[in-house]
């Protein structure tokens, strides 16, 4: 009896381990093929904006991406996090308007947008 209890505890554990972070299975997608391609690119707002279909990709960063903002990305790998700040300062250096259509739909009072400036502001990425 507590043999069985023990494995489902392990069990149990290793599924709600795997479950407080977030998938890596796009963490080697080529973020300078997409920024260098403003279709790819366009195409990724577009499915955050729900303008237009997400790859398998870009619709898990849809689902993930409003607890990451609420959660600080606390459930994000490193490569993701790194990913995230490069992508951000690509759009608000050289797409300022895509990135007003994705503040007005994931940060309409600008509560994240305060809580990340002094962050990025290290990263040279000014919101």
């Amino acid at each position: 009896m507590k043999i069985s209890f023990l494995f489902c505890a392990a069990v149990l554990g290793i599924v709600l381990g795997e479950e407080s972070k977030y998938t890596t299975k796009y963490d080697n997608v080529d973020l300078e093929e997409i920024i260098k391609s403003d279709r790819l690119m366009k195409n990724y707002v577009n499915c955050l904006l729900e303008k237009g279909k997400c790859t398998p990709d870009g619709a898990e960063l849809k689902r993930v991406l409003p607890d990451a903002l609420h959660t600080e990305c606390s459930k994000c790998s490193e490569t993701q996090k790194k990913g995230s700040r490069k992508i951000m300062r690509h759009l608000i250096d050289n797409k300022p308007d895509w990135w007003k259509q994705l503040e007005e739909k994931y940060d309409k009072e600008g509560s994240y947008k305060k809580t990340y400036r002094e962050e990025l502001k290290k990263d040279g990425i000014n919101l």
